[in-house]
């Protein structure tokens, strides 16, 4: 049973991750059921896995997302339905089902999709300069995120068995915190995402589309992401408008919604950009022939810790420009380019990947992501939750780890 919060109610990358984990466990003859918040209580199919909606309220400014606020409820719902093992993607509401796990004797692990620090830091302007947090009247000392973190982390992650993070850089606070705190390490599993390879695939290229996107012998820079402050989209339109004044002709594409829409918007109208915002692009199948018609993918988020998104860009064969100080050069590797989050160096990234020979950019892009396909995500999840390695929790050292 996996259990989380922040599922989107038509896309997200923890709803895409639930999903496909899912059909991976259904495919090889396990019976998955998700547990996901949502307005009201409802029990549906989706591709024969069973999801069971649990009543909780949106959370303001973070784009439609809810957040269970009555965790005993899905306490109760887990004790009625006796799941064998349990996946939680949450570090809010949800990290007391860890107890209840124990308590249960159920088998338990914790999917590590965000750090901390960086979300603290995202939301808490100022953190790490010694500014005071917005709305707040503390001074934030230079190390606050990181301690913060840590003291969040340790009530957290001791209350499961295992913890599975899907990058180096996801992993690294739950590192650090072993290194301080070893007493409060769990046993700690690599396990990257994957992708659909036959639903992003350069093949959705098509003619009729990228005329629409961009006039004859102009760039198309594609922006896939909600619009909220913590994927720092204006960087993207700024690196965009710098492509631009370097001489380069280049329109901003940007597929998404959320509470900067209408400020990114006028932000591109200010500098003058050719753009077009084309909001929240519900069809899974227009997203991947817009991904395979960009000539690169701007993922300018700090933060990340996999980035979807990109990995479906890379298996249509579109190059990514992402961020250094994200997860994302750990998935984008040689088939796209690193610039510190900031205008002037993404866009001497952008200009570094439309420099290459486009059928070797898009060759590299493709291949890259054939290195993640969902089938591997699966059968790596599956050993971390055989019997065996169930049974040996209390034999795995501390902070042990493994990776794929």
């Amino acid at each position: 049973m996996h259990v989380a919060n922040f599922y989107g109610p038509r896309s997200g990358g923890i709803r895409t991750a639930m999903h496909a984990l899912a059909g991976e466990y259904l495919a090889r003859g396990h019976e998955p059921v998700l547990v996901v918040p949502g307005r009201e209580p409802t029990t549906s199919l989706a591709r024969g896995v069973r999801v069971i909606t649990v009543p909780a309220p949106l959370v303001p400014g973070i784009g439609g997302y809810r957040a269970v606020t009555r965790p005993g409820a899905v306490q109760a719902l887990l004790t009625d339905l006796e799941p064998d093992r349990l996946e939680v993607s949450d570090r809010t509401t949800l990290v007391g089902l860890g107890d209840w796990a124990r308590e249960a004797g159920v088998p338990s692990l914790l999917l590590l999709h965000e750090r901390v620090d960086g979300v603290l830091r995202a939301f808490w302007p100022g953190a790490g300069k010694g500014a005071r947090p917005r709305g707040g009247t503390g001074v934030v000392g230079s190390a606050v995120a990181p301690v913060v973190a840590d003291a969040w982390n340790s009530a957290t992650f001791r209350r499961f068995d295992r913890l599975v993070a899907t990058t180096g850089f996801a992993a690294a606070e739950a590192e650090r915190l072993a290194s301080r705190r070893p007493a409060d390490a769990r046993p700690l599993h690599r396990v990257p995402l994957g992708v659909d390879l036959d639903l992003f695939s350069p093949a959705r290229y098509d003619a009729g589309t990228r005329a629409g996107l961009s006039r004859a012998g102009e760039a198309v820079v594609l922006v896939v992401s909600r619009l909220s402050n913590e994927k720092r989209v204006d960087l993207a339109v700024d690196a965009v408008a710098q492509v631009v004044r370097d001489g380069w002709p280049a329109r901003l594409v940007v597929a998404g919604g959320g509470p900067l829409l209408t400020r990114l918007r006028a932000r591109a109208e200010r500098l003058g950009l050719d753009s077009r915002f084309l909001g929240f692009v519900p069809d899974r199948a227009r997203l991947a022939t817009l991904l395979a018609c960009a000539d690169v993918v701007v993922a300018p988020g700090p933060i990340e810790t996999f980035g979807l998104a990109a990995l479906e860009a890379l298996a249509s064969g579109t190059p990514v420009v992402c961020s250094a100080t994200s997860a994302l050069p750990e998935v984008v590797g040689d088939a796209g380019a690193v610039g510190a989050p900031d205008p002037q160096a993404l866009a001497l990234a952008v200009h570094a990947v439309l420099d290459r020979p486009p059928g070797a950019r898009r060759e590299a892009a493709r291949a890259r992501a054939e290195l993640f396909p969902w089938s591997a995500t699966g059968e790596a999840m599956l050993r971390i939750h055989a019997p065996a390695a169930a049974g040996a929790l209390d034999r795995v050292p501390v902070g042990a780890g493994s990776a794929r």
